[in-house]
């Protein structure tokens, strides 16, 4: 028995890097899984088949979560096709860096729409259903750069620290209906994003931070867990920061 045996969870953001290391974890710990993914249409389908290996229900579903109305019918789809849900974790988002002289308009509408309006979309989808229930996890994928800032992410850090802001007050909200609200914050993590770079600028990251390494995106999906599991019943409203101690 896993972890989360029975328990149904919707993820965002799934075809690669952390969010893929989410489900396939969530799916080893027992957990039905669906799962969003937008572009990587082939890794999203290979990902279905990955996880079922694991003897659980899983379906990906191509949507856009930063689209109201695609939110709502992908809430209403997963609870359709796998009878409940059980764990929300919002986990899509996308990078436009450029210092603040040279940001665009229009690189500071996307980062809010696909990092923070997403949330908003498929939380307030999701409640419904958890309202009913009287229970639900809920989590949300800020960063370390919504805790401390970033020179030329003004746009991505305010995005993600107003999904901590959004964290807590959804915490306060739901509380009384036994749904808990967490955000978990990772710090630098290694993934196919961070492949393409410099291997030294890389080494640079790695030397500033205490624990001299960046993290995996298991460690990050094992935070997933926790929260999401029945040992993390009275934790609600809290940042959990996975960064090897870079930000304290």
């Amino acid at each position: 028995m896993g972890l989360l045996s029975g328990k149904t969870a919707l993820i965002t953001g799934a075809s690669k890097g952390i969010g893929r290391a989410i489900a396939i974890k969530y799916a080893q710990e027992g957990a039905n899984v669906a799962f969003t993914f937008l572009s990587s249409v082939e890794k999203g389908q290979a990902l279905e088949g990955e996880l079922a290996a694991f003897g659980v229900k899983a379906k990906g579903y191509r949507s856009d979560a930063s689209d109201f109305k695609a939110a709502e019918e992908l809430v209403n789809s997963v609870v359709a096709d796998f009878g409940g849900l059980d764990i929300l974790i919002n986990n899509a988002g996308i990078t436009r860096d450029n210092l603040l002289m040279r940001m665009t308009e229009e690189s500071w509408d996307e980062i809010m729409n696909v990092n923070l309006k997403s949330c908003f979309n498929t939380v307030k989808a999701a409640t419904r259903t958890m309202m009913k229930a009287k229970a639900g996890s809920i989590i949300n994928m800020t960063s370390v750069v919504g805790a401390k800032g970033n020179a030329g992410q003004a746009n991505y850090a305010a995005s993600k620290a107003g999904i901590i802001g959004f964290s807590k007050s959804v915490a306060l909200e739901l509380g009384s209906r036994n749904i808990r609200c967490n955000a978990i914050a990772p710090g630098f993590i290694e993934t196919e994003m961070t492949e393409v770079l410099d291997e030294k600028t890389v080494q640079g990251w790695r030397d500033a931070i205490p624990m001299k390494r960046g993290g995996k995106p298991e460690e990050i999906a094992d935070a997933c867990v926790f929260l999401g599991s029945d040992m993390s019943t009275y934790i609600s409203g809290q940042v959990l920061h996975v960064n090897g101690a870079m930000y304290t």
